[in-house]
């Protein structure tokens, strides 16, 4: 048996290693009072002593092919187990093995059910991932069943995105439901960390895992961590010898993680002081898997599974190989993308997320030998967007090489196909060469005066957003004066105002991309959801708050504009444009305050926009100051 020395030797390495001395002390005095004269289980020896409880004992044999482990690993194990009071002369189970495994046995489970899912377009824009199904089951209600069936009747369901859905499972299973109010803008530590004092002897279990059979068990002898035979390139770790889980080079191939995790202490206790200790915005982003490393290695062992056994699903594709008849298969944009690209289902693949953006969700998917994007509508876009405008705009500006012409777009739900731009990429706003290139298209664009129907009216937009806010008050408390400070800069921006034409409105960065061409690298503007008849100095200061340039950056790039445009700045001009960066931040500070009420948020960019708002009215009041002054000298 191992001495003392080196079991503390062991779980001082696993968590402690940047611990006080104070805290060092209280764990060990606890782990002292509950191992002392205790006699320590490898993990061979675990998993035979495991196998004993559910098949009697025969022969060695036999034991090493119902175990997995060779005879010599058998026939050790065996010797160790009856020389450590677990097993009789009978290799019979004892009263002392008996007892530990009582008291090691799964008392509860977490499932984490809060995220969008947002691997499984299009599937998620209507349905948790939680909800798929899988031979005519939801996967939520399969691992239910599943804990169920080996005694686990205290389970808590995490939930965030769709979180009215899940209310069935209390009356269904008796479940206990905790809202992640974040899902939005933090990952699963967050929603773990909800619920960390109940880790305790507990199955941490994500809801998007289907198993062919059931992987819960009514006895586990020690922590471990699932991950798959199956290798891949995503993984983060790869299996040891000696069945720890090491962590990997980047780009280096590992065992596929699953994600399904059983947790005794002292494991339990270390994640438990772990996910308080992390659970900060410096860590919104990280998985909760991120308490199981200490160094270079998890602080648990691995369970392998076979990958056909067990699977976790993250794409629409997974899906359709697992169960072609699920019902999720069933999607609009999968329909669509099918009849307007003429092609079968199963000719579109290669389906991943992009990046989600401030109002879509678009995916990459390959069929008939090309690349397209489709742009799946967000949440409460229907009421920002008008997407027969959208579509007349794109009629207006088709074949005039400003943007790459739809494939398809739909006027009704905002459904838009278009071609993938190899090695696209967007303006480096402090690459001046490139800043140049964009306003030299900018200006261009403007300069064709094109027309449609429908304005983009600014003023009406700030009203309109906040209307949407359902009676509540601003984030913020000076709004109501910083509001009347904006409006009032209407007068001046109608007296210099200077002819309307079609403009992009959300001329932003993000949106003027570069691409590889077998000419060279080209530039287009995208993205012209907002376009409508308006001043078009709006796009520059779109540009600049979009930025969130400084006053000097801002000056700047005014300057760029006029000069590749060959115009003239005069100071009426520029103190104009301030008034439309004041006016802009507030639009889109409102803007801000109406996603966040669904759940959406923007961060430093929502309170840099009301920033801009109040920084450059008292900008645009010097500025026509500083005009008024010139004319009269003039």
């Amino acid at each position: 048996m191992p001495v003392m020395g080196e079991v503390i030797g062991f779980v001082d390495h696993l968590y402690f290693d940047n611990c006080t001395k104070e805290l060092r002390l209280e764990f060990f005095n606890v782990l002292f009072t509950k191992m002392k004269g205790k006699m320590f289980m490898n993990l061979q020896e675990s998993n035979i002593l495991r196998t004993l409880l559910n098949e009697p004992f025969v022969n060695q044999r036999i034991l090493a092919e119902t175990s997995g482990h060779s005879l010599g690993i058998v026939n050790r194990s065996l010797r160790s187990l009856i020389e450590k009071n677990y097993l009789n002369e009978a290799a019979q189970l004892t009263e002392k093995a008996r007892a530990e495994i009582k008291e090691k046995a799964p008392r509860n489970a977490i499932i984490l059910a809060a995220g969008f899912g947002m691997r499984m377009v299009p599937i998620n824009l209507s349905t948790p991932k939680a909800f798929l199904e899988i031979n005519g089951e939801r996967l939520i209600d399969c691992l239910i069943r599943q804990l169920k069936e080996v005694g686990v009747n205290d389970i808590t369901v995490v939930v965030g995105f769709m979180k009215e859905s899940f209310e069935y499972l209390i009356d269904e299973y008796g479940v206990e439901l905790i809202v992640n109010e974040e899902y939005a803008v933090k990952n699963n530590l967050h929603s773990l960390a909800l619920v960390a004092d109940r880790i305790h002897n507990t199955y941490i279990v994500p809801c998007d895992i289907w198993c062919d059979s059931n992987p819960f068990d009514s006895a586990e002898l020690y922590s471990w961590y699932m991950v798959s035979d199956l290798i891949e390139e995503e993984s983060s770790v790869r299996i040891t010898r000696k069945m720890e889980l090491a962590v990997i080079p980047e780009k280096a191939a590992g065992n596929a993680m699953i994600g399904i995790t059983y947790l005794l202490d002292p494991e339990a206790s270390a994640v438990r002081e772990k996910l308080k200790a992390m659970d900060t915005e410096k860590y919104a982003d990280c998985f909760w898997e991120e308490t199981l490393y200490n160094r270079d290695r998890m602080i648990v062992r691995a369970k392998v599974v076979k990958s056909t056994d067990v699977v976790e699903i993250n794409t629409y594709e997974q899906l359709r190989d697992l169960d072609s008849d699920s019902s999720q298969l069933q999607s609009d944009a999968i329909n669509t993308i099918a009849n307007a690209l003429q092609c079968n289902e199963d000719d579109i693949t290669d389906i991943s997320v992009l990046k989600k953006g401030m109002t879509n969700r678009s995916f990459l998917f390959s069929a008939k030998g090309e690349k397209y994007i489709m742009r799946i509508p967000g949440e409460g876009t229907d009421q920002l967007i008008n997407r027969e405008q959208e579509t007349e705009v794109f009629r207006t500006l088709s074949g005039l090489g400003l943007c790459d012409d739809p494939v398809y777009i739909n006027p009704k739900n905002g459904y838009k196909i278009t071609k993938f731009l190899n090695g696209a990429r967007v303006c480096d706003t402090d690459n001046v060469a490139e800043l140049r290139k964009c306003m030299k298209l900018l200006s261009d664009f403007h300069k064709m005066k094109l027309s449609v129907p429908h304005t983009f009216d600014i003023f009406g937009q700030i009203e309109f957003y906040q209307s949407l806010w359902d009676g509540r008050s601003s984030m913020y408390r000076d709004y109501r004066r910083t509001k009347e400070n904006v409006l009032s800069l209407r007068e001046y921006i109608e007296r210099i105002r200077t002819d309307w034409c079609l403009t992009h409105i959300d001329a932003v960065p993000d949106n003027f991309l570069f691409y590889d061409t077998p000419d060279g690298v080209a530039l287009q503007l995208t993205d012209w959801e907002y376009a409508g008849m308006q001043d078009p100095h709006v796009d520059i200061a779109m540009f600049c708050i979009y930025s969130l340039y400084k006053k000097r950056q801002i000056d700047r790039l005014i300057n760029i504009y006029f000069e590749e445009s060959g115009q003239q700045c005069t100071t009426e001009i520029r103190a104009k444009i301030y008034c439309y960066i004041a006016v802009c931040g507030l639009l889109w500070s409102n803007w801000c305050e109406f996603k966040s009420h669904l759940g959406v948020e923007f961060g430093e960019y929502s309170l840099r926009q009301y920033r801009y708002a109040k920084d450059f009215y008292k900008y645009a009041l010097e500025e026509m100051k500083k005009a008024g002054d010139e004319n009269e000298q003039g």
